[in-house]
């Protein structure tokens, strides 16, 4: 039986939510067009740090829950990182040699291999977060999820997919209080694991700007597509944390590509990715 780490700071963060308060929100109804396009219902929510500024389209569907997919992976990897079942950013886990199939019908060739925890975290790798999962065990997750509040803390059914079965749900809302304190080391994790995940979510890094995120993409319970990219962006040392939420009816949909047209249009459309923020 693996031993549950508990420590005065995890206990303190039980009583912690993640959300960032919506009382005082900017409400951008403009931002509806990006979602239109793209043939999809959805929110949108910022938050300025240095201001303090919260900046959301459609709160309604900001503070539902929804599951979180494949952007759990954050949550995996701390937890992984923190108890030791993943002893670093490069630990390698065998492949099993299976073969997996997406949905559309295409084989998953980015996961066929052995790979380390980053690797796995930019391809989102499932089958590396399900043994990850499954070393950490149910009493040493729930301990962790309860501790930070997530969601609706639920771990119901198989340990290695409550994340993708609907079980487990969490606002983009609270997704957005998740990654503010994923940045400034403010979960109950050490100093190292908060920065090793962080450096995962890196995506682009230039002169002009920083863009860090990880992506999402399951069904609901009546089929409907769920899509996220959840991360921050940063320019002359200004940090801006955004959640993109995506949903559309069942049949076949590239979220990946809408997921990340919506998000990309908006930040555009908010002057990032010129270094002028």
């Amino acid at each position: 039986m693996k031993k549950i780490l508990y420590t005065p700071i995890a206990l303190l963060f039980a009583v912690v939510l993640f959300s960032c308060s919506a009382n005082k929100a900017k409400i951008d109804n403009s931002l509806k067009k990006y979602f239109d396009e793209n043939k999809v219902d959805g929110c949108f929510t910022m938050f300025d740090n240095a201001s303090g500024q919260v900046t959301v389209y459609n709160m309604e569907l900001d503070t539902q829950r929804f599951s979180p997919a494949s952007t759990y992976k954050i949550v995996n990897s701390l937890i992984g990182l923190q108890t030791g079942v993943i002893l670093n950013d490069t630990m390698t886990i065998p492949w099993d040699g299976k073969t997996r199939v997406f949905s559309n019908g295409d084989t998953a060739k980015n996961w066929n291999k052995d790979m380390g925890m980053t690797e796995a975290f930019k391809v989102s790798c499932v089958p590396y977060y399900q043994e990850v999962a499954r070393r950490i065990g149910r009493d040493t997750m729930q301990h962790w999820i309860d501790s930070l509040g997530y969601g609706n803390k639920n771990l119901q059914g198989p340990i290695d997919s409550f994340w993708l079965n609907n079980a487990l749900k969490v606002s983009p809302d609270e997704q957005l209080g998740l990654v503010k304190r994923l940045y400034f080391d403010q979960l109950p994790f050490r100093k190292s694991v908060h920065e090793m995940v962080r450096n995962a979510m890196i995506q682009e890094e230039n002169t002009a700007y920083k863009l860090c995120f990880k992506t999402g993409w399951t069904q609901d319970e009546n089929n409907n597509n769920i899509g996220w990219q959840v991360g921050w962006i940063e320019e002359n040392k200004h940090v801006y944390f955004f959640v993109t939420f995506i949903k559309a009816p069942p049949g076949p949909i590239d979220i990946k590509q809408v997921r990340d047209n919506i998000t990309r249009g908006i930040l555009s459309k908010y002057g990032f990715f010129e270094g002028k923020k």
